[in-house]
């Protein structure tokens, strides 16, 4: 089975290396992929957005740990969602649900069982203590239910949602990638123009096709249009901002 992680963590004080240690430990068995743990810390839209640009491309039954988690150790729930295709562990603060809403039928059950958690000295560290462990006995053949009570799904996560106004959709930036690239909220589409602080966007189907020096307007990786200006980082270049608004005519 395989287990993707997808964490705020960065590389270099081993927290990562820790929740793996767990799994191994858990079940040698298992192949772990890491999709990423540069998501900017506590940021967990970015992580909601990673998650849902990637997760499709797994194998049925794929285990996802998402932790971005700056409620850890506070009332926030930790929670195992179990999907028609996948797995879904992590804390209960939105992180999942921008994939939950194309995921059809979900059930989601809180990880209350201590027989499935390591021992805690602290509660700082719940993607070692609760969401490794857990994800390493379902990797086992534990059933979801075992994990804890039954509880229904709330999303939490303020996601702006793009708006059709006749042959117009309004969008905004809401990401920008480590390219520069200003991933809005509209999702990819058939568009014949965009439109950017008044002025006129090309909308291309690759990024060498962009007129150089300017905004052009493409779908991108994460499933939704993105402003970029060819071999250059339109953020820096333009000096974009999160919720400028983006408008794209169909």
């Amino acid at each position: 089975m395989i287990v993707a992680l997808l964490t705020d963590f960065g590389t270099a004080d081993g927290f990562v290396g820790a929740m793996k240690g767990v799994l191994l430990s858990i079940n040698p068995s298992l192949t772990v992929v890491d999709i990423s743990h540069e998501v900017e810390p506590f940021n967990i839209l970015e992580g909601a957005l990673l998650l849902k640009a990637h997760y499709r491309y797994f194998p049925t039954g794929t285990v996802f740990v998402a932790v971005v988690d700056p409620g850890v150790g506070s009332e926030r729930k930790p929670i195992l969602v179990e999907t028609e295709r996948y797995f879904f562990i992590g804390p209960d603060n939105g992180i999942f649900d921008l994939v939950l809403e194309e995921a059809g039928k979900v059930r989601t059950f809180l990880l209350e069982n201590r027989r499935f958690q390591l021992e805690r000295v602290n509660n700082t560290f719940h993607g070692r203590d609760i969401f490794a462990p857990a994800a390493g006995y379902l990797s086992l053949g534990v059933p979801p239910h075992e994990f804890g009570r039954e509880i229904p799904y709330q999303p939490k996560l303020d996601f702006p949602k793009a708006v059709t106004e006749g042959d117009r959709v309004k969008g905004q930036i809401v990401y920008f990638d480590r390219f520069g690239n200003a991933v809005t909220n509209i999702p990819c589409g058939d568009y014949r123009e965009g439109a950017f602080r008044g002025k006129s966007v090309k909308v291309v189907p690759f990024f060498q096709a962009g007129e150089r020096g300017s905004l052009n307007l493409v779908c991108g990786s994460f499933g939704f249009m993105e402003l970029f200006v060819p071999m250059e980082n339109a953020k820096e270049k333009f000096g974009l901002k999160p919720g400028e608004e983006v408008v794209v005519k169909l």
